[in-house]
């Protein structure tokens, strides 16, 4: 018999969904069926197969024979661009495409390769995390103090992160904040979305951006050029928090594939939009990390410069139709 704790990242499935994935191998009919029998049981309690977990519960799963899963592919050994590094932390230049670490569906990541890449490391963490479609400043801790101390000033917000995000349409001048709570749901296919939450929804999670607009590009009425590059801060480190924030006041990132526009990032792709320049990335790069040093105290900031397919993006923005 097995005591299982739902955490943030299973909070809000239904029990049915958090059982199939759980018990990969498991004919769906006998899974229904140990919920139904009552073998299945939340807080001690029997709960239907719509129940939705919360952070926190206590799901009890009875002994189940599951099909054995098969040898995931080692992950190969990988460096990425260093941004800082000492005996305590490391800064690593994520790029677009990259997961932070292995799952859902990924094999591995960041973590799972540099480790590889560095068999001497004894410690080796993640601090934070990056979306795999995000770009930017990833900070990794070589020892346990530093992890700690570093969680700490995250999660007492006391770290200075500004993403830079090319989003469609105008944007006003001067700084914007955006205090929008988020409620993570899983879709039909039993995928992680997050959206705006309305009325008074518990389950829902406070989250504050800053946007400030650092420039406009393409005529106003143009529905394909006109965009605008945001330098966005956040307060509080919600999933997907930019991602949502931004495509809810309708301005999406350019290339998001899950909260952004569809035909305005397939024309972007394929080479529609600006004489054959082909850009099929989501252009949200995490530019800036300011924050404390976990041995010293002493102020880290840590600059990533844009990649090369976003600045050569703005400069044919800027040669096409000038910047505002």
């Amino acid at each position: 018999m097995r005591q299982l704790q739902v955490d943030e990242a299973a909070a809000g499935q239904r029990l049915d969904n958090y059982l199939l994935r759980l018990l990969k191998g498991v004919p769906k009919t006998h899974v229904y069926r140990l919920i139904r029998g009552g073998e299945v049981r939340v807080n001690k309690g029997r709960a239907g197969a719509d129940t939705r977990l919360a952070d926190g519960d206590i799901v009890r799963v009875p002994p189940v024979r599951v099909a054995a899963a098969p040898t995931p592919a080692a992950a190969p050994a990988r460096e990425f661009a260093l941004l800082y590094e000492d005996e305590h932390l490391l800064a690593v230049d994520k790029p677009a495409g990259v997961a932070v670490h292995g799952g859902s569906g990924v094999s591995f990541g960041v973590i799972e390769q540099l480790r590889r890449a560095r068999p001497g490391e004894r410690f080796l963490e993640l601090v934070h995390r990056l979306d795999k479609e995000t770009s930017g400043v990833l900070l990794l801790a070589r020892r346990r103090s530093a992890l700690t101390r570093l969680q700490e000033q995250f999660r007492a917000r006391d770290t200075d992160k500004v993403y830079a995000a090319l989003v469609r349409g105008h944007c006003p001048d001067g700084q914007r904040v955006i205090d929008l709570p988020l409620l993570r749901t899983l879709d039909a296919a039993g995928e992680r979305q997050v959206r705006v939450a309305t009325g008074d929804q518990a389950e829902a999670r406070r989250a504050i951006t800053l946007v400030r607009t650092q420039a406009r590009y393409g005529a106003a009425g143009d529905v394909w050029r006109a965009c605008s590059l945001l330098d966005v801060t956040i307060r509080t480190g919600r999933t997907h928090q930019i991602r949502v924030h931004l495509a809810h006041g309708g301005q999406p990132i350019l290339g998001d594939p899950k909260y952004g526009d569809f035909a305005w990032n397939r024309a972007w792709a394929r080479g529609e939009v600006l004489a054959g320049l082909r850009f099929g990335r989501m252009f949200l790069h995490a530019r800036r990390l300011g924050f404390a040093h976990p041995a010293d105290g002493r102020a880290v900031e840590l600059e990533s410069p844009l990649p090369a397919e976003c600045a050569g993006l703005l400069a044919a923005l800027r040669a096409a139709g000038g910047q505002r």
